[in-house]
């Protein structure tokens, strides 16, 4: 996490000391009105320095506070996602690969997502543990040695075919991070997909909802004063 440090110069106070003091020297200060007047140059003074010396600001990389739930699993979660996603950010920022570079950054924020559903969900925690434990901490493991053998500026066999190797499977574990996002609406999605189909039960029990086979007889049912049609198909005796 970012934020801005706001660096004062301290020029305009010097400058304001030096018009007081210089003001001291030619005119008597124990006089109430020179006094006021000196007061008034030094002040003008300081905020002439403040229009030529600007305050300074600068973005540092700061620890976001730790997030305490009560629930230790659950901030251990936390705080190695936390970790994780900075990792993440590091090497998109190191690797100069743009395909790779894009794949890190996808998986940043499908790792986002996951670790937010979960704090919002604690109850979910045992369907991530695989993932924490095995699938996220090899995905740095190997994004970081794509790292630093990019770094060498050689491409040696050894260095060229584990490259490779990495960027080859790189789709694979987009693919996997989505699916464990997906993974963890399955019960969402089944007590919707069990509600709509309550409702719709309901709903044509007490006659708001259309039977599709009355309606297909309506459809099919000749108006009064259209003749009931015979196919084209005429008998004569």
């Amino acid at each position: 996490m970012k934020k801005v440090i706001v660096h004062k110069s301290a020029a305009p106070i010097y400058i304001a000391a030096a018009a007081w003091g210089i003001y001291a020297l030619v005119f008597p200060l124990y006089r109430v009105g020179h006094f006021v007047i000196a007061a008034a140059v030094s002040l003008a003074a300081y905020f002439v320095g403040r229009c030529f010396f600007k305050d300074v600001k600068e973005e540092v990389e700061v620890e976001p506070e730790p997030v305490r739930t009560g629930n230790g699993e659950l901030d251990k979660m936390i705080a190695d996602g936390q970790l994780a996603l900075k990792e993440m950010r590091r090497l998109d920022d190191n690797i100069k690969d743009e395909v790779i570079s894009g794949q890190i950054r996808k998986l940043e924020e499908l790792s986002g997502k996951i670790f937010d559903q979960v704090q919002q969900r604690p109850e979910k925690l045992p369907q991530i543990r695989k993932f924490m434990n095995y699938y996220l901490p090899t995905t740095l493991k190997l994004l970081n040695a794509y790292d630093r053998m990019g770094a060498q500026g050689v491409s040696g066999g050894n260095i060229g075919a584990t490259m490779e190797r990495v960027e080859n499977i790189m789709g694979t574990i987009v693919t996997a991070f989505e699916k464990q996002l997906d993974a963890l609406f399955g019960a969402e999605a089944l007590d919707i997909s069990t509600d709509i189909t309550v409702l719709e039960n309901m709903m044509a029990r007490e006659g708001l909802k259309e039977d599709a086979v009355h309606s297909a007889v309506q459809q099919e049912k000749p108006k009064d004063n259209e003749e009931p049609s015979d196919g084209g198909i005429q008998l004569e005796l």
